[in-house]
């Protein structure tokens, strides 16, 4: 395990970049150009980003995008 700590200023910039990329992985996943495997991969990796979010997200923001999560399924 590995400890980080942050300013505030990081705190916020780093859910920023968090959700953006979350937001973007999303998009991916609704592409219909991209085959199995690939959307395999971003959901894999969106799961990975998700976890992260979740320890300094609050929950209503949370559950914005847990949703995407189960429309991977």
């Amino acid at each position: 395990m590995l400890g980080m700590m942050f300013t505030e200023k990081e705190c916020k910039e780093f859910d920023y970049l968090l959700r953006k990329e979350m937001d973007e992985m999303l998009l991916d996943m609704s592409d219909r150009r991209l085959d199995g495997p690939v959307k395999e991969a971003i959901s894999k990796r969106y799961k990975t980003i998700f976890r992260m979010y979740a320890r300094i997200a609050p929950p209503r923001e949370l559950s914005h995008y847990a949703i995407g999560l189960k429309s991977q399924r």
